[in-house]
Formats: structure tokens, C-alpha cells, sequence
């Protein structure tokens, strides 16, 4: 048996396990250089270290500090320093510094006046006063008794605002003129109201021998429509802009009644040019037949200050109803009668002679019915 190096190479190759220690030497060597890498990167922060990989630093020593059980003390309060007041150093005396509020800084216990309690639930502020109105403040007590009383919101647009219940009027000598019932007014309608009883009625009511005790409200505030009709326009009512009156009570039991035709015309006269002159509206009898037994009155606001007065004054009734004529007096002249109309002889004539030749028969039996029927005699006509 031969032995010779070619061979060897051939049947024994070592050229693998060469390439595989060789690849060895070489990992060994790269751990070696990343594991250097990573102890010279624990001295620095890696500026690319998003995920955290790198180690943590190494915490610094913690020195332990004995304590020598005194407490430092503040330094001494300048003497330019303003005094603190005398209420807060009873209050601060017993505390550690640390614990004493501020003069200038409030405490975050206690809330200031600037800064509420965060606890406490926040109080809802008082509503403003409503600031009165020159009517409100001109309608004193002297002139009637009017309480104000809230707005009132209702639907659509009814309803308003300086609102007062007219329950009487105080008359120039103190009596009171009472409204039954007391209205709901607007201020300025309640004032126009009584204006017109102080300064007309009364004088009115004068000269009648009397006084005025009481104002028939009929209606006032009402949430409707024009004389209640679905679907019409609001009425003045709604709007606590009217009133309706239907009579004015004296003191001596009398009641004039606006739209009585019993009463005397020229009292309901002197009330119609009274209301006309003092209110835009005024609706009675003769305007439609829902104001037939009452006086409507208001302060509707139109165009250039245009004004309604309809009310018809209608004539008194008679005191005894005419059912039967009166009877024709004595001294009267008689009446006259219709003369007979006048016949013509010649025709008359005429007619006897054609009788005559008439038969004898038919002149009996002419003669016989004649017995019978009595002739018919002209009706008579009477003057009136």
C-alpha cells in the first residue's frame, strides 16, 4: 500500500472543517466586539434608543442623612416688611412655619371672598327688580287702588307686560268707586279708565242728585280672539288692552245703563262723547250685535292715530206699547160718504122697451126671480 499526499487530499478532504472553524473564529470575534460596544454604550445615552433595548443607567448613591431632631428656623422679617394684622397672629402663633398662610397668598383651605369654595355648590344670583314704570309710579293710591301684578305669558301673544288689577277708584273727596269684578289691565288702560270715571262720571252721576258707587265690569283680560271667533285676530282683551262695561251703579239705587233705551238720551249722549274723545275704540249697539248690551273700550295703537266710535244712541222706548188705535174723538167731523154714480135716462129708456117686447113668459119668470134676489147695491168707500 502506497501512501501519497495527493491521494490523501483526495480520499480525506479537510476543506470543510477548515470553512467551519474558520466561521467559528469569526462569530467569537464579532460577539466580542458587540459585547464591548454595549459597556461603552451603558456609559452614554444612545440617542436612537426609541424602544428602551439599551440597559438603564446606574442609579446615583444615595447618601443617608441622620437627623439631628432640630428644625430649621426662618430667617428674622425685615423691618421694612409691613406689620401683620393683628387678627391672624393669634390664629398662626402655635403653627410651624411651613403651616402659616401667606398675608399676601390666601390659604387653600379657607375660600377668600375673591375665589368661592369649590365645594359648595355654586348659588344662583338674585333676578334684577324690575325698575317701575312712569305709570306704575304716576297710578298711586290717591287715584285708585291698582296692586301690580306679575307678567303674564300666555299663548301666542297674549298676555303682557306692567300689568295691575283695577279693584276701585279713589274719587277726588276719598270715596271709592268699586269695579266688580276687579280687571286685569294693562297700567296705561287701568289709568285711562280712572281718568275718564274721575273727570266725567262723576260730574255726570252730580247732576243726577247723586254718586257713584260701583263700575258693572262686564270683561277685561281674556285670552281670545275678536269677539270669540276661532281663527280670528287677537282681540284687545287678550292683550289686557280693553274693558267692557256695562253699567254704572249710583248710590241712591239708580243704574244707568249704557245701552238701555229706557234711559234718558242725553245721559247715554254725555257718556258716548266722553269715551270717544278718551279711548281709540269704542264699540256698541249699531257696530255689530255683539256689543248690543255693552260699551267696548280700548287703547289699540293704529296707524296715524286712526279712531273707531260706533255706538248708536237709539231712541227711548215708549212707556205704554200702542197695541189698539185711539179712539176717534167726539169733535172730530163725521166722515164723508161716496156720492151713487148717476145713471142716463135715454139708456134706461132704451132697456124698458126691449123688455116690453119681450115674451109674457119670460117677463113672469123675470118678475118671479126678482121676488126671489134683491138687487145688489154699490159698495160705499170711507175716507181715512
Amino acid at each position: 500500500m502506497s501512501f501519497s499526499l495527493p491521494a490523501f487530499r483526495r480520499k480525506w478532504s479537510c476543506r470543510g472543517y477548515m470553512s467551519v472553524g474558520a466561521a467559528m473564529v469569526t462569530v467569537a470575534l464579532g460577539l466580542s466586539l458587540v459585547l464591548a460596544d454595549r459597556a461603552e454604550a451603558r456609559k452614554y445615552g444612545s440617542p436612537l434608543n426609541i424602544f428602551g433595548i439599551a440597559a438603564p443607567r446606574p442609579r446615583a448613591t444615595v447618601h443617608s442623612v441622620k437627623f439631628s431632631g432640630k428644625i430649621p428656623l426662618p430667617r428674622p422679617r425685615p423691618e421694612e416688611a409691613p406689620k401683620a394684622s393683628d387678627e391672624a397672629a393669634p390664629e398662626t402663633a402655635g403653627k410651624p412655619s411651613e403651616e402659616r398662610p401667606s398675608p399676601d397668598k390666601p390659604s387653600a383651605d379657607k375660600p377668600s371672598a375673591d375665589k368661592p369654595d369649590a365645594n359648595k355648590p355654586a348659588e344662583a344670583a338674585p333676578p334684577a327688580e324690575k325698575q317701575a314704570s312712569a305709570c306704575r309710579l304716576a297710578l298711586t293710591e290717591e287715584i285708585a287702588i291698582a296692586p301690580s301684578i306679575p307678567d303674564i305669558r300666555g299663548p301666542g301673544a297674549c298676555g303682557g307686560e306692567d300689568l295691575v288689577r283695577l279693584e276701585a277708584i279713589v274719587l277726588p273727596d276719598k270715596r271709592k268707586v268699586a269695579v266688580k269684578p276687579a280687571a286685569i289691565l294693562r297700567c296705561t288702560m287701568a289709568s285711562a279708565i280712572a281718568d275718564w270715571v274721575r273727570k266725567d262720571v262723576m260730574p255726570l252721576a252730580a247732576s243726577l242728585g247723586s254718586a257713584i258707587s260701583d263700575l258693572d265690569n262686564f270683561d277685561s283680560f281674556e285670552c281670545r280672539g275678536r269677539n270669540r271667533v276661532v281663527g280670528a285676530m287677537l282681540s284687545e282683551h287678550g292683550k289686557a288692552n280693553a274693558l267692557d262695561v256695562r253699567a254704572i251703579k249710583l248710590v241712591n239705587g239708580q243704574s244707568i245703563g249704557l245701552t238701555d233705551r229706557t234711559m234718558s238720551r242725553e245721559v247715554r249722549e254725555r257718556v258716548l262723547h266722553s269715551v270717544c274723545s278718551r279711548f281709540s275704540t269704542v264699540l256698541g249697539p249699531g257696530s255689530d250685535w255683539y256689543h248690543e248690551d255693552h260699551i267696548h273700550l280700548d287703547l289699540a295703537q293704529r296707524r296715524n292715530d286712526y279712531r273707531i266710535c260706533q255706538w248708536n244712541v237709539w231712541d227711548p222706548l215708549p212707556q205704554v206699547a200702542p197695541l189698539l188705535p185711539a179712539e176717534r174723538p167726539e169733535e172730530a167731523p163725521p166722515r164723508e160718504v161716496a156720492a151713487k154714480p148717476e145713471e142716463k135716462p135715454d139708456a134706461k129708456q132704451g132697456t124698458d122697451e126691449e123688455a116690453a117686447e119681450k115674451s109674457p113668459a119670460s117677463a113672469d119668470k123675470s118678475a118671479a126671480d126678482g121676488n126671489q134676489a134683491q138687487p145688489h147695491k154699490p159698495a160705499t168707500k170711507k175716507r181715512r
